[in-house]
């Protein structure tokens, strides 16, 4: 990283048309693929199934569920895992063995930890459950799995026993509750790479899914993985800050600068005297202000989706004052409204299927024009689907209730 003191500025401005042309926002920029938008935003949130779909269809020059579902279940070249900050992605299979080595398995490894002690603690069954037991009771799972190809969970409890079992969490607490062994021994399967999710029954929203094994993936030296995660982040999310890399990822300040050293990252001047950072051969502003910005455009982005979600500071695409009507009370941003780089507003899906939203700020006729053509296209990709997301927002619920 650069220590010289003169170090180059880069405008909110020229951010914004960054965004516009490498997060694939602005029409003449939409992908081809499903692939390629994932790779334009590092990952597709995944917490959400939704998500994935609504988010690469507002990026699609031909918006279309089945090219979501071909790269998630035919081509199986998007995989799911549960890696930055803890949190679902699907990413490209190129990308994978980055954010498996670099995040995934040492999430892992915590997931096994922590389950292994409520097992030790809580589990309601006739044998004490210990590392032994689970290795077991994995091995039954996979061969169960292996003998149907997939399975839902309730289906392969039917042959591995234990996975009937509960936990009882909480005891005692005016919030105590029971969870399925089955579900969190899945779960973990799946984050060690053993498991992916096959095609849900039923549509693309729903959360009924089968289980299907997945070829492991490729084991890589984790500051090497680290780097070139870093390296794809800077290059679709940068000029960011250190604060910024650090929280995307989960990873320590340590991990993160090192990682923005190994790559060479350059430092950025941003707006108020702030310090970026970019890849070396990103430096120069992205012609914004200047008659050669990517021009007007408008988006219609989901809840959780990833360039909301992308940057710890926010203040260059979101006003302050929008923040409690957008995001969730653990920081979950809910469907947003997009007008040349900024959020300006929400929207949401009543249940007859229109699409409503609120503009916080005017932002002029033509604004509102283009805000009004992208919902339209919106609703004509979603036809008779109906989408409500995981995590609620005051102004999508607000305009849900009409």
């Amino acid at each position: 990283m650069s220590s010289s003191t003169a170090r180059p500025r880069i405008s909110d401005d020229s951010r914004r048309a960054r965004l516009a042309r490498r997060h694939r926002l602005h029409p003449a920029h939409r992908a081809g693929s499903t692939e390629e938008v994932a790779d334009a935003v590092v990952g597709l949130h995944a917490t959400d199934a939704a998500t994935v779909y609504l988010s690469a269809c507002a990026r699609l020059a031909e918006p279309s569920p089945g090219d979501v579902e071909r790269a998630l279940y035919e081509d199986v070249s998007l995989v799911k895992l549960l890696s930055m900050r803890r949190t679902l992605f699907a990413v490209t299979t190129e990308l994978a063995a980055y954010v498996s080595s670099s995040t995934a398995r040492a999430i892992a490894l915590r997931e096994r930890a922590t389950l292994l002690k409520h097992l030790r603690e809580n589990a309601e069954g006739h044998a004490p459950w210990d590392e032994q037991r689970l290795a077991r009771t994995e091995r039954e799972v996979l061969d169960a799995l292996a003998a149907r190809g997939e399975a839902t969970t309730a289906e392969l409890s039917k042959d591995v026993p234990a996975l009937r079992e509960t936990l009882l969490m909480s005891p005692g607490k005016p919030y105590e509750g029971r969870q399925s062994i089955g579900s969190r021994v899945l779960r973990l399967l799946a984050a060690d790479g053993h498991l992916r999710r096959a095609r849900p029954r039923g549509s693309w929203t729903s959360s009924l899914y089968p289980w299907a094994p997945v070829p492991p993936i490729p084991e890589m030296d984790v500051r090497e993985a680290k780097a070139g995660l870093a390296r794809r982040w800077l290059a679709a999310y940068g000029p960011a800050t250190e604060a910024d890399l650090k929280w995307w990822t989960g990873w320590n300040l340590g991990d993160a600068r090192r990682a923005l050293a190994d790559v060479g990252a350059c430092e950025v001047e941003l707006a108020g005297g702030e310090r970026g950072h970019v890849l070396p051969d990103d430096v120069e502003e992205d012609g914004a202000g200047d008659g050669a910005g990517p021009g007007p455009w408008a988006a219609l982005l989901p809840a959780l989706d990833p360039t909301a979600m992308g940057w710890r500071g926010r203040d260059w695409y979101l006003s302050p004052d929008h923040v409690p009507a957008l995001y969730d009370r653990a920081g979950n941003v809910g469907p947003t409204v997009w007008w040349n780089g900024r959020i300006i507003g929400g929207w949401a899906q009543r249940a007859n299927g229109e699409i409503a939203w609120r503009l916080l700020t005017d932002a002029g006729a033509e604004a509102e024009s283009a805000i009004a053509t992208e919902a339209a296209r919106l609703s004509s990709w979603l036809g008779p689907i109906r989408v409500t997301p995981r995590f609620r927002t005051p102004l999508e619920r607000e305009l849900t209730a009409g």
